[in-house]
């Protein structure tokens, strides 16, 4: 987790101005402190751990949709990081991914097993060319962001990649406690319970930001 930036403090946190908060977003993060809370008891599970962080991250970045709009997974990551960007004026987001896990989220973007592409072409929707060429177009996109070091597209692809590891897991598609990728699960695991913290606190501490009405709320 975030130095300084766990459970215990955050909802410590939340109690002293959650009455001062728009109800929607004192009810998202209510929510999203109770699976980050649940992900720490899983020190020894990380599947657990991983799945409890991911939902977390689900309660606070999923928002209703007007009848208009159109779902998409990754516009829904890339609207969130925007907005949580927009107030990181301590650069805690650069900090975690420029300082922290660079090393780690560079063999996470090289894992092909993080790599929707990848599994198109194993299920006979993509050929070994297309999904090769999508794969090292991805990899160069990467490398220009890192050169650049922004930080806001590096974690856009960084979260499509966490997506296929947690569609793995979520739907059944992995064993529990498989040693298949225990290390990609281990890094993005640590990577989920550094950004999760930051991205709740982030958002308590901006109650003015539009961070969208509630999917389920709250019916007395």
């Amino acid at each position: 987790m975030s130095v300084g930036l766990d459970f215990t403090r955050l909802k410590s946190r939340h109690r002293d101005m959650r009455d001062s908060q728009p109800k929607d977003l004192a009810t998202r993060i209510h929510r999203a402190l109770s699976w980050l809370g649940r992900s720490e008891q899983e020190a020894d599970d990380i599947d657990a751990r991983f799945i409890f962080l991911w939902i977390a991250f689900n309660a606070a970045y999923a928002r209703e949709l007007g009848p208009d709009e159109q779902y998409s997974e990754t516009a829904a990551f890339n609207d969130f990081i925007g907005k949580l960007l927009q107030c990181d004026r301590d650069n805690l987001l650069y900090d975690i991914v420029w300082e922290q896990f660079l090393e780690a989220i560079g063999q996470l973007l090289d894992n092909r097993y993080a790599f929707k592409p990848f599994w198109q072409f194993k299920k006979g929707v993509l050929n070994e060319t297309l999904w090769q060429q999508k794969f090292q177009n991805s990899r160069y996109a990467a490398e220009r962001n890192f050169e650049e070091m922004n930080t806001g597209v590096t974690l856009a692809i960084v979260f499509d990649r966490l997506y296929v590891l947690r569609n793995q897991l979520i739907h059944g598609n992995a064993t529990w406690n498989s040693q298949l990728n225990r290390e990609q699960l281990r890094q993005s695991t640590e990577i989920l319970d550094r950004l999760v913290p930051t991205m709740i606190h982030l958002m308590m501490e901006n109650p003015d930001k539009d961070w969208g009405p509630l999917c389920y709320p709250v019916v007395d």
